[in-house]
């Protein structure tokens, strides 16, 4: 849950219905979390946000304006100019704190926020005219490498890169270190990123974190199935499912499933399809990996990067870890 842009994910129907058949029909069934980002989702997620158990976005909120100094000299480097680049960034409200600062110490540097979505670039753009009106601000519509790689080769000035939210916790190991190779073979050697990890902690913490007892993160999953509903013309029956977290302390894998009640199949008419479930079958709907220190170095390490300084909140919940491309 940690996709803090919550952006609707719009993808031509016979793209979305092709990724929804391909999870269905798979053993185990299985389907992108990103698929919760609807209106619906959007409006469910910003009360999550708002739930006393769900400490992430306070945290990083709490880590930029305790550290936005701190940040500003590691960025600009005796003054030195760059570009200020964010993957995702939705509404702007944690990144806003950045922003805020270093435009009243006037740096120099602009801001890039990179999507996939022209609207939401345009509404960031917008709040940001009125709030900011002296900041440097030009959206970049697309996908996130694309963006870089065109860059990397027509401008030589430092880019620093964020990537908040834990969003790096809904890859497993081997993905995030595809990612994360991925953006270094994007940047230049000394260009920098800032990575919101969530970190190992009290397992009761983390469960009601993603299990809240209001229902509202159970309201936030089988909203899913309302979408499927809605826009590929399925017959999910909601009383017939229920959302289930679990959270492994070891591994650091909090997993979302939505489990299938009673022996019964569901029609979808986009994929003009009908899939089988089992009484107890899951659907696997999403990942959050937790984090510790080594796990950090590792990513790092193995994807061609050098950890500068982990900037951590009061509760030691969440940290922001500062990267450079070695």
């Amino acid at each position: 849950m940690e996709k803090e842009l919550n952006e609707e994910v719009l993808l031509p129907t016979d793209t979305f219905a092709s990724e929804i058949d391909s999870g269905l029909s798979a053993s185990p069934k299985a389907i992108s979390s990103r698929y919760f980002y609807d209106a619906e989702g959007d409006r469910l997620f910003q009360k999550i946000m708002q739930l006393d158990e769900y400490y992430l976005s306070r945290a990083e909120y709490a880590i930029f304006e305790e550290h936005k100094e701190l940040l500003l000299q590691y960025f600009a480097d005796q003054g030195t100019a760059f570009h200020l680049m964010e993957f995702g960034a939705g509404d702007g409200w944690k990144t806003k704190v950045l922003l805020r600062h270093f435009t009243e110490q006037h740096a120099k540097f602009d801001y890039r926020p990179i999507d996939i979505s022209g609207n939401v670039l345009q509404e960031l753009e917008s709040s940001l005219q009125t709030e900011l009106p002296a900041l440097q601000v030009q959206g970049m519509e697309g996908e996130y490498f694309e963006v870089l790689n065109q860059m990397q080769k027509t401008d030589g000035q430092r880019k620093v890169v964020l990537f908040l939210g834990s969003n790096i916790g809904n890859f497993r190991q081997h993905q995030a270190i595809s990612f994360l190779s991925s953006l270094r073979a994007s940047l230049n050697e000394g260009d920098m990123v800032l990575i919101g990890f969530d970190m190992k902690k009290d397992p009761h913490v983390i469960r009601d974190a993603y299990d809240d007892p209001w229902g509202v993160t159970r309201d936030f999953n089988m909203n899913l199935l309302n979408r499927l509903n809605k826009e590929l013309g399925a017959n999910f029956d909601l009383t017939k499912f229920k959302h289930y977290q679990s959270y492994d302390p070891q591994s650091g894998e909090c997993k979302s499933y939505l489990i299938s009640l009673a022996e019964q199949e569901v029609t979808v008419q986009a994929t003009e399809a009908t899939y089988y479930f089992k009484k107890w079958e899951p659907i696997h709907v999403e990942i959050s990996r937790k984090f510790d220190f080594e796990t950090i170095d590792e990513l790092a390490a193995s994807s061609g990067f050098g950890v500068v300084k982990n900037l951590r909140d009061t509760d030691e919940y969440f940290t922001d870890s500062l990267w450079v491309a070695t």
